[in-house]
């Protein structure tokens, strides 16, 4: 039997084994991202939990939210998808670039569905020594919805899995939205690293 928390929290799940690359048999929200979620969506994460399901719906009136990992047949629409939602551009956002990354770390791109409609992304990729984050996106017509904290839960869970011991994301200085969303996650600015870039080629 699940052992059961603190009030407020979500019982503890059946231990269960990681699948390939980390790949979770379910995905689940866990207790410290939802806390700031509505009462509907917390209780049916932890309903979740103790049914063990394959992956985590979360329930938001008459309207359910599916998280999953992409695959082959999803990275057209991911690619159009961040066009609409996604801030700034990246180099890799071509089909190769994501096809790469797929076939590299199989989980990494996840996808929040809601009635089948793709409504967010997040890249939570492992490389064996840090977890590291991007791609966090949600359509500007299903935000503040708790989709981005349902994406960032499902990545936590991958990472732990994994063995990843601290999650880092890089965030347009200028999105305040973003810097936000992140900061209620639980992530922090460390204002003494600076990125450095260099392209290369072939």
């Amino acid at each position: 039997m699940p052992s059961r928390g603190p009030p407020g929290r979500c019982p503890r799940p059946p231990a269960r084994s990681a699948g390939p690359s980390g790949s979770s048999p379910y995905l689940e929200a866990s207790a410290e991202a939802l806390a700031g979620a509505r009462p509907a969506a917390r209780r049916s994460a932890c309903r979740n939990q103790r049914t063990g399901v394959r992956r985590a719906w979360w329930d938001r009136g008459m309207t359910d939210l599916r998280v999953r990992p992409a695959a082959a047949e999803d990275l057209d629409a991911v690619l159009a998808f961040w066009k609409t939602a996604a801030e700034g551009t990246s180099i890799s956002d071509d089909r190769d670039g994501v096809e790469r990354l797929v076939a590299r770390d199989p989980g990494a791109l996840l996808l929040a569905e809601r009635d089948g409609e793709l409504v967010g992304t997040v890249i939570a990729g492992f490389d064996g020594w840090r977890c590291h984050l991007y791609r966090l996106a949600v359509h500007p017509d299903h935000r503040r919805r708790g989709i981005g904290s349902a994406l960032l839960a499902a990545a936590d869970e991958r990472f732990v899995r994994l063995g990843g011991r601290r999650g880092d994301a890089m965030v347009l200085v200028r999105n305040e939205r973003a810097q936000h969303a992140w900061r209620a996650a639980g992530y922090e600015p460390q204002e003494q690293w600076r990125r450095w870039v260099k392209h290369l080629t072939g």
